[in-house]
């Protein structure tokens, strides 16, 4: 299938692998991109520039494929550094980079003279008109449902996908809620040229985290995520756990008066000892509803063959079937 995102990441289906932290590591981002998507490594997982250059280059040696870097910015007193991350992803020769957070535009320059292509996530209409107007090559959208941050606004994806068709300029893909070929199919009727999995891609074989993890995952309904720390304007949505329903409690607690100090043992540090430990009420980890769609845990190459046979089917048959009538 050619879109206009396969055509600008060299890649032959329209599915990307969003950056997540602890589990982008090149294991997966090579898998995706050997069975034909566009896998990622999440940068700041990695603790240093050269940590990152190293992942990059492990995963160079699993494919020859393209695949991406997550760079996420970050409202932090104390942030990377971020320009040797920069250096190291350009030095190693990676040609598309997935950027989130805060404004990318102070790394942009750096990355479009080496030629590589950037995807600002957004999770409003307004933001991914900010990201076209400073030169991002593309974006996600990043509808309400997803794990992570979802942003402030609260629209989900039937909404947004449509209203940012009608804005943009630049091609985007979907992202939250995306799960097989009826999420893809779906996506681009309402004007995207692809779409980014992430919850979706913890699932499957290839993933290097821990077997609670993706069984979690599997056990999980729609029903089964909350959002955390709506009062501080930094809203997350997590699998519901015991760390969850304590940091909650906080909240109800605290009300306005709730400082991230008060929540700092349920989400500081966390990820490690739940993504590759497996201790699964030691802390909040992003999830989205999506995992009311996944049950099961396929290889990363079955996972996007079944998508993409799942997407030709509803085009060329069940759509095909409207149209005769």
């Amino acid at each position: 299938m050619k879109t206009a995102i396969t055509e600008m990441c060299g890649i032959e289906h329209p599915i990307i692998q969003g950056g997540m932290h602890f589990v982008g590591f090149a294991e997966l981002a090579a898998a995706v991109s050997n069975a034909g998507g566009l896998g990622t490594i999440t940068g700041l997982t990695q603790r240093s520039a050269a940590d990152l250059a190293n992942e990059i280059a492990r995963c160079k040696d699993m494919t020859d494929k393209p695949f991406a870097v997550n760079l996420t910015f970050l409202p932090t007193l104390n942030p990377p550094d971020y320009p040797a991350y920069v250096k190291a992803i350009i030095e190693g020769g990676v040609t598309v980079v997935e950027t989130a957070g805060r404004n990318p535009a102070e790394v942009l320059p750096y990355l479009k003279d080496a030629g590589i292509k950037v995807i600002h996530k957004c999770t409003s209409v307004r933001h991914a008109l900010k990201a076209q107007s400073i030169g991002c090559d593309a974006v996600s959208v990043d509808g309400f449902e997803c794990g992570g941050h979802p942003g402030e606004d609260d629209i989900p994806n039937m909404i947004l996908l449509p209203r940012a068709a009608d804005e943009l300029e630049i091609p985007f893909v979907s992202s939250g809620g995306q799960a097989d070929g009826r999420s893809l199919v779906a996506s681009l009727a309402m004007g995207a040229e692809g779409m980014n999995m992430g919850t979706r891609f913890i699932a499957t074989v290839e993933a290097p985290v821990h077997q609670n993890v993706k069984d979690a995952i599997v056990a999980a309904s729609e029903l089964d995520t909350s959002l955390v720390m709506r009062p501080l304007r930094n809203t997350e949505r997590v699998l519901n756990n015991a760390a969850v329903t304590r940091l909650l409690e906080k909240e109800k607690a605290l009300g306005d008066k709730i400082k991230f100090e008060d929540i700092v043992d349920e989400v500081a540090g966390v990820y490690p000892r739940i993504m590759l430990e497996g201790e699964m009420d030691i802390g909040v980890w992003s999830c989205g509803m999506v995992a009311g769609l996944i049950n099961d845990i396929p290889t990363c190459e079955e996972l996007i063959n079944r998508i993409m046979s799942e997407a030709d089917t509803i085009i060329n048959d069940r759509l095909a079937r409207f149209q005769a009538a």
